[in-house]
């Protein structure tokens, strides 16, 4: 099934592309949801065919449940070993060992420097039990490298550094972090958004926390290096905003907090006008779902700081 989804995914970056504008937004009902929640841990899995959620601060706590979405159902899965309560992680897909790749996040009352794998083929938790770790943090932006396929993570946040967001870049080799050391580095930030385009074979990055530093600017990792873009078009600068690859507009599509819909077409920012759109909120969690062949977006904090536990579709023409 992976060569079936890798095939899929060439033949997708090898077509012509055709902007196909979404329509709208849709609310989906499922007979079970998640709880509300802000900064979940979600991505797909393509070992399970299935959307994975995890974590989250719920409206008592952190939480440390996972949930599956098969396309029409959230169900909840119950595992023998979990990863301990967190909100702000996040995961990405490694082609190499066929597992989502989890890091981080915010505890009670610490930052945590945690690796954990997901193995959708039996539904499991595992620790990675490291001899060197990336720095503590929460809001470091994982992804999926364009070239090798291998988990990858940049950036995060921790209020107890001097200098509190990080600018490091990091591949996971399937038994550690390798740090790495590119010629070109992004500007430092946590909670943005960092989401491979298979179509231009790149990861792009923007947004997020900076601290006092300005995130309001594009990057795209081409497997190698960073590269600072100048598109004529900028999207604001949206802290834990939503993200997925979407191949029905061919581009990046990003939910910012102002409820605005944005594609990245591989120059520049273009403002979608679905003809219906969630309210805006911060900190939601978003993947495409090839099972409805939509983006998916799950929670998120509203503007009266109310949670949220809706499910929303981008539904084309």
């Amino acid at each position: 099934m992976i060569q079936i989804v890798a095939a899929a995914a060439l033949a997708l970056a090898t077509a012509r592309p055709v902007l196909v504008r979404a329509s709208t937004w849709k609310q989906i009902v499922t007979p079970t949801s998640p709880p509300a929640r802000e900064y979940p841990a979600m991505a797909y899995d393509p070992v399970s065919m299935r959307v994975i959620l995890f974590g989250g601060l719920g409206t008592a706590g952190n939480l440390n449940d996972t949930w599956a979405f098969d396309g029409t159902t959230w169900t909840e899965i119950q595992t023998t070993v979990a990863p301990p309560v967190r909100n702000g992680a996040t995961m990405a897909f490694d082609r190499s060992t066929n597992k989502l790749v989890m890091f981080g996040g915010f505890d009670v009352d610490q930052y945590l420097q945690d690796t954990w794998l997901w193995d959708g083929a039996t539904s499991t938790w595992t620790q990675a039990r490291l001899k060197m770790s990336p720095p503590r943090a929460t809001g470091a932006m994982l992804f999926t490298d364009p070239l090798s396929g291998r988990a990858m993570m940049f950036g995060g946040y921790n209020s107890f550094n001097i200098v509190p967001v990080y600018s490091n870049t990091w591949r996971w080799t399937g038994i550690a972090w390798e740090k790495l050391n590119p010629s070109t580095v992004p500007y430092p930030r946590a909670w943005g958004i960092a989401t491979l385009d298979p179509l231009r074979h790149n990861v792009v990055l923007t947004g997020g926390n900076g601290d006092t530093i300005r995130t309001d600017n594009t990057w795209t990792w081409d497997g190698t290096n960073w590269t600072l873009l100048a598109p004529a078009t900028q999207v604001q600068a949206y802290v834990g905003a939503g993200s997925a690859f979407d191949p029905a507009v061919h581009a990046v599509v990003v939910l910012g907090g102002d409820g605005a819909t944005w594609s990245w077409n591989g120059t520049d920012w273009v403002q979608m006008a679905p003809a219906q759109s969630p309210s805006a909120r911060t900190a939601i969690g978003m993947a495409y779902d090839p099972a409805t062949h939509q983006a998916l977006v799950f929670g998120g904090q509203l503007s009266t700081g109310n949670l949220v536990k809706q499910t929303w579709q981008l539904v084309g023409r």
